[in-house]
């Protein structure tokens, strides 16, 4: 019979000693310093609202970068989530052009998932971490005004697809927000809007973080998803994309289906004075916190040039 080899020992991270973690926070404290006061808009979405450890981890990051005296703002996702109870429900899921169709039943389920399960396991996330969250719908303090969107065809300009109940974003009254930061609180937004007649809308989160980030004039917007960034058509990564750039993509393809609406919104906030923009890989832990920090580790940066 063969002998049960011996177990193997698990890996472990190196652990630095006090004078290398001294080392650390003094070559970091310039950055630090000249990031005190700044806004972040974070998109939270992809495989790091799923995994439990990456989960962790940003609540953590986003507890840190409060205590580091940055004012962060989220703004979350919860597609695969929409999916999951609308399957559960034996209704199927529809996409134009990267948006979901929403009639009146599935903007009920949108509305039970994204501000009941997924804003509130955040929140407590959040607050486990040892923050302080609060959860928000664009209803809330009339943060979010919209109305239906006219979505015209990708191919045919003079067609148009009626998808519903999407919202295109009218105007963003930031008020509440600034309340909400002065008393220490982290807001996190649920990307539903309000019309005119106080209907509901499902907006897409990333139009949303890229409008917020707009309206608050912040110095990053920080978009997580579940691929490394933005990736050319041999699937290597573009660490850095003009206009020009993504114009040309999205002219050959390159650039479809959920991707459209998260760079035109990065590229929409970049135009209008937000500072910094970066779509980053949610599945590498902590790589929001180095983005915020100035270390640019993974993703693609929007630039205006």
């Amino acid at each position: 019979m063969d002998a049960t080899p011996p177990p193997q020992p698990t890996p472990t991270q190196p652990t630095l000693t006090p004078a290398e973690r001294a080392a650390v926070l003094a070559e970091l404290l310039p950055s630090l310093r000249a990031q005190q006061g700044q806004t972040l808009v974070i998109k939270y979405g992809g495989n790091a609202m799923t995994e439990p450890a990456l989960q962790l981890a940003f609540a953590q990051d986003v507890v840190l970068l409060q205590l580091l005296g940055m004012r962060p703002v989220v703004v979350h996702g919860g597609g695969p989530q929409i999916e999951n109870l609308l399957q559960r429900l034996g209704k199927q899921g529809r996409f134009v052009q990267g948006m979901r169709v929403t009639d009146a039943e599935t903007m009920q389920v949108v509305e039970w998932v994204l501000a009941g399960q997924v804003q509130q396991e955040i929140v407590g996330l959040i607050n486990q971490a040892g923050g302080r969250a609060l959860g928000l719908t664009g209803r809330d303090g009339g943060l979010i005004r919209a109305q239906a969107l006219r979505l015209p065809d990708a191919t045919d300009p003079s067609r148009w697809h009626d998808i519903g109940q999407v919202g295109d974003i009218v105007a963003v009254d930031p008020a509440l927000l600034h309340t909400v930061q002065a008393q220490g609180y982290i807001p996190v937004v649920s990307p539903i809007g309000y019309g005119a007649g106080n209907e509901r809308f499902n907006i897409n989160a990333d139009v949303v973080a890229a409008r917020l980030a707009t309206s608050l004039q912040a110095d990053k917007l920080l978009m997580l998803t579940n691929i490394p960034g933005v990736l050319d058509r041999q699937g290597q990564l573009l660490a850095r994309l003009s206009m020009a750039q993504i114009e040309a993509l999205m002219a050959d393809g390159t650039i479809s289906g959920g991707m459209i609406p998260k760079i035109a919104g990065a590229l929409e906030a970049a135009q209008s004075g937000v500072k910094a923009v970066h779509i980053i890989d949610g599945r590498v832990p902590h790589a929001m916190l180095l983005e915020a920090l100035g270390q640019h580790a993974c993703g693609t940066t929007i630039c205006v040039d």
